[in-house]
């Protein structure tokens, strides 16, 4: 936490022993003054420089340009006085942290013209020995006053947008987390759910027919060890799903199904990932099962072949076969395509076909998406 004694704020880019030597400086111009009201007026204004530099750092609204107006003229006079332009710096490091559009361009206009022209002329005019011998470090200080604002202005706006960016995927993240929990409870009700009420009716009934009728309550027994099991495997089948899949496994897989199929398979690229999000990989491995599934049950083909290449800002993986293709009616229309497209698109990925000579699937995720918390699956 900042004092309120601290002349600058943590975050001026400049380093503290720099800083120090900027603060001391002016007074070396300021003491080679022979009058000492002239070096009284220095001091002054740079105490008063360096004091409206603070409360325009921590003040907001229309009272900062008041402070900045004042810098500026303080900057000017101390050129003119004394030869020292340096302040000018100062000012170009704090206008550049401006985070309106309107007034970055406005004070980076006034500060611009100030010092190009009044405060360099002027300099020129009263104090041409000094700045002629320091003539290398004023153009130095024109080109900051040129540059600094417009480098600090769009480093600030960028990372102002990897924050924001950063702030979605966490939001994401917590998406994905909610549809999964909802997911998981449409299937829980939608499977164990009907079974266990299943169950419960066929014990009530088997528990009635004990006396009666023992051979039914036999069979209504037999009814609910089957549905137990079938429960059991169910819920098996959804833990499996909710671990999520690595690309590696499921490319293994796929060579089981192609060499039951009687299909040849071959295969370019690696399937290792170390930087992709484990959700990303999950959507690829369910994408690249159900293209699979495709070639298998729809394309007659004989061969498959898989590429999977890692590209500088995306990563692209082909399915191609020789089949008989698919026609432009049936883009995105059954067979998982449409599953296959909402799924890419979820995570900012494309699905492109093409349809010649057999069929080939552009399966296409970028390299951006950050890896949040990679908690995608609960």
């Amino acid at each position: 936490m900042q004092k309120w004694y601290h002349i600058f704020p943590k975050n001026t880019g400049l380093s503290p022993y720099v800083g120090i030597i900027f603060c001391i400086l002016p007074f070396y111009f300021i003491f080679k003054s022979s009058s000492l009201f002239v070096i009284f007026f220095g001091i002054i204004m740079t105490i008063l420089f360096f004091t409206s530099y603070r409360f325009a750092f921590i003040l907001k609204g229309w009272p900062v340009y008041v402070f900045v107006a004042i810098q500026i003229v303080i900057s000017v006079a101390m050129t003119a006085l004394f030869g020292y332009i340096y302040f000018s710096l100062f000012l170009a490091y704090f206008i550049g942290n401006v985070q309106n559009k309107a007034g970055f361009i406005s004070l980076y206009i006034v500060h611009l013209v100030s010092t190009t022209i009044a405060a360099v002329s002027l300099g020129f005019i009263f104090q041409k020995d000094i700045f002629v011998s320091q003539l290398p470090f004023i153009v130095i200080s024109v080109i900051g006053v040129i540059l600094l604002p417009v480098s600090t202005y769009n480093r600030n706006k960028r990372e102002e947008l990897e924050e924001k960016l950063e702030d979605a995927n966490k939001r994401i993240s917590e998406l994905v987390k909610i549809e999964e929990r909802q997911r998981i409870a449409r299937d829980l009700h939608d499977t164990l759910g009907q079974k266990l009420s299943l169950i419960g009716l066929k014990s009530d009934l088997a528990s009635r027919l004990m006396e009666i009728n023992p051979e039914s309550a036999k069979n209504e027994i037999n009814d609910i060890r089957q549905t137990a099991r079938t429960a059991l495997n169910e819920v098996r089948e959804m833990v499996s799903e909710m671990r999520g899949t690595k690309l590696e496994d499921e490319v293994l897989r796929i060579r089981q199904i192609l060499k039951a199929a009687q299909m040849d398979f071959s295969m370019e690229g690696d399937t290792n990932l170390p930087h992709t999000p484990l959700l990303v990989e999950n959507v690829l491995s369910m994408c690249l099962k159900e293209a699979v599934n495709n070639v298998v049950k729809h394309s007659k083909a004989s061969w498959c072949k898989l590429s999977i290449e890692k590209l500088r800002t995306e990563l692209l993986i082909k399915v191609q076969d020789d089949g008989v293709g698919i026609q432009k009616t049936e883009f995105f229309h059954g067979n998982g395509l449409k599953g296959m497209k909402e799924r890419l698109e979820f995570v900012n990925g494309s699905l492109e076909i093409q349809s010649s000579e057999g069929t080939t699937l552009y399966i296409r995720v970028p390299n951006g998406i950050k890896k949040a918390e990679q908690e995608g699956m609960v």
